[in-house]
């Protein structure tokens, strides 16, 4: 099954010399070749003003060396992505802007955009903190995170795919990345539900009997059950685990980052994973996922 927008324009990646960005071309270029779609090598190294005050400028030599070695490093990346595949349509873009206005622009006809997660020059702490968590909020297109296992070097190619489900509509949307990128990889899914917001958390002190093992958690497994309905039979050889637990989301996303090829994830939720990318949960997955993460946007018409 094709996702719809998940298939057309190309697979962006931002690199920047870094061996964090890398591990995300190479990670981009097997996806890429994976749903037969182009490679766009990006390097965006936006000089921080041209003037630092009165007359002064940066000097037209230091530009024209900045620019040197950013297509330098996109045509070094450009190697390493016809390493992993050789046949793979790359094109290669060196622009004086800064990277998150750059990748978001570029995100509009994207069918994805990949980063690594750290880096040197125009991408420098990309990942560390509230840009990545911006260019999420803001990207047209899926990102994907592309983060190691700790005490590894490279991203994990083994284990399952595993998706975070509450039951909204872009929710619906990650289910659908994540059962093309568990067949596509020949990985098994695990679906999660948790459901320990901050009031389902009060409440479940005051009345643990009703909830443990009652009807609010027999909702919740209806909730699951409901959304992967009909998505095992459009994809028979997929293998699904469903997970519904009470916990909070970030703890079980993280836990299970720890086994998993890649975490997919949407936006923004209701229930258990309201404010995905506004909060907590997000800030969790951008600073500690052990895995890459792909962080799912809404379509148009859903923003």
């Amino acid at each position: 099954m094709t996702v719809e927008g998940s298939a057309t324009g190309a697979v962006v990646v931002g690199v920047d010399g870094s061996e964090s960005a890398t591990h995300a071309v190479r990670w981009a270029a097997e996806l890429a070749a994976q749903r037969r779609l182009p490679l766009r090598i990006t390097y965006g190294y936006g000089l921080i003003g041209r003037y630092y005050g009165g007359d002064f400028t940066i000097p037209a030599n230091i530009i024209e060396s900045v620019g040197d070695d950013a297509k330098r490093i996109v045509a070094e990346a450009a190697e390493q992505a016809k390493d992993v595949a050789p046949e793979l349509s790359v094109d290669l873009q060196v622009i004086d802007q800064p990277p998150i206005p750059l990748l978001t622009e570029l995100s509009k006809d994207a069918a994805m955009v990949v980063l690594g997660s750290s880096g040197l020059g125009g991408f420098t702490g990309m990942l560390a903190g509230s840009t990545a968590v911006g260019l999420a909020m803001h990207a047209r297109s899926p990102v994907v995170v592309v983060r190691p296992r700790e005490g590894e070097a490279a991203p994990p190619t083994e284990g399952p795919v595993v998706v975070g489900v509450d039951g909204s509509p872009l929710s619906e949307r990650a289910i659908a990345y994540a059962f093309e990128e568990a067949a596509m990889r020949g990985a098994p899914l695990v679906a999660v539900h948790a459901w320990l917001d901050v009031e389902y958390e009060s409440a479940f002190n005051r009345a643990r009997a009703y909830f443990e093992g009652g009807p609010v958690e027999q909702d919740e497994e209806r909730l699951l059950a409901e959304r992967l309905a009909g998505w095992q039979e459009k994809y028979p050889d997929v293998p699904v685990e469903r997970v519904v637990v009470r916990d909070k989301p970030r703890h079980q996303l993280l836990d299970r980052s720890a086994t998993a090829r890649l975490v997919v994830v949407g936006s923004r939720g209701r229930g258990g994973f309201a404010g995905l990318l506004l909060g907590s949960t997000s800030q969790a997955l951008v600073h500690h996922a052990q895995c890459p993460v792909m962080i799912v946007r809404p379509s148009g018409e859903e923003r």
